[in-house]
């Protein structure tokens, strides 16, 4: 059994979210078919090719795991860039993406 692995633009902005969540959505939802019937109970998504994107990022993320987590399903998010994830943190919704990343210490600051 291969396992699909949804794929983001090198550029997510602001002006590109509307066009980009129509065609993630439709993904998604096709693929949960796919993976609700699976072990896995996750869809994957990969971010590896970001490169140019601002905080509308990280509103696609939370809208397709929510999507999901309607669906019964969770999201996993690979290879994000550290930047992403960063901006992440700064806005308080990193558990939300990656529920199993260990917390950064405040102390190791």
């Amino acid at each position: 059994m291969s396992t699909t692995m949804l794929k983001l633009p090198a550029t997510v902005r602001l002006a590109e979210v509307p066009q980009l969540w129509a065609s993630l959505q439709a993904s998604l939802q096709a693929e949960s078919a796919q993976v609700g019937n699976a072990a896995g109970k996750a869809l994957q998504l990969n971010a590896g090719e970001l490169q140019d994107f601002d905080s509308a990022a990280l509103t696609l993320l939370l809208s397709a795991a929510r999507l999901c987590k309607q669906q019964g399903l969770s999201l996993s998010i690979h290879h994000a860039p550290a930047k992403l994830q960063e901006l992440a943190r700064v806005y308080g919704v990193a558990e939300l993406l990656w529920p199993d990343a260990a917390p950064v210490s405040a102390q190791a600051a």
